[in-house]
């Protein structure tokens, strides 16, 4: 699967000014959830990924004013591989109703990043090879 950055997340004092920012600049579509005091961030590409902007519950100073997800297949093998490679976990599992569940982390340096375990795995692309032999099969089907 390998491991790509799936998400982020931006740490605001002020998260409404900082969406009204980006939005205005980028033309962002930011959408406020209350339920999760969250602000869901949809870039308006398929190039790049979405994320979300909100106001840490506890008070600063915050480890960090971006975090990057990266999607894993289970957390807890990852949550291991961190603290034997000189990490720190700091939220062990998370969920996000529906949706997944995180772990928070700092690596060595101090940075903190996020793993993420989508609730439901995507579906796997196929090869484009057999997509061409199935194109290629009807066609010999029509004649």
């Amino acid at each position: 699967m390998g491991n790509p950055v799936v998400h982020w997340e931006m740490n605001s004092e002020d998260p409404q000014k900082l969406s009204d920012f980006y939005a205005k600049l980028f033309g962002w579509k930011v959408t406020y959830h209350p339920q999760w005091n969250y602000r869901a961030v949809d870039t308006g590409s398929k190039m790049g990924i979405g994320g979300g902007m909100l106001r840490p519950d506890r008070s600063g100073p915050w480890p960090s004013q971006t975090i990057f997800y990266i999607a894993v297949d289970e957390l807890a093998p990852y949550r291991k591989k961190i603290e034997a490679a000189g990490g720190k976990i700091h939220v062990e599992e998370q969920e996000v109703p529906g949706m997944g569940w995180l772990s928070l982390f700092t690596d060595p340096e101090g940075r903190m990043l996020g793993l993420w375990k989508p609730a439901q795995a995507m579906p796997a692309r196929k090869p484009a090879k057999k997509a061409k032999a199935r194109k290629a099969k009807k066609a010999t089907k029509r004649k």
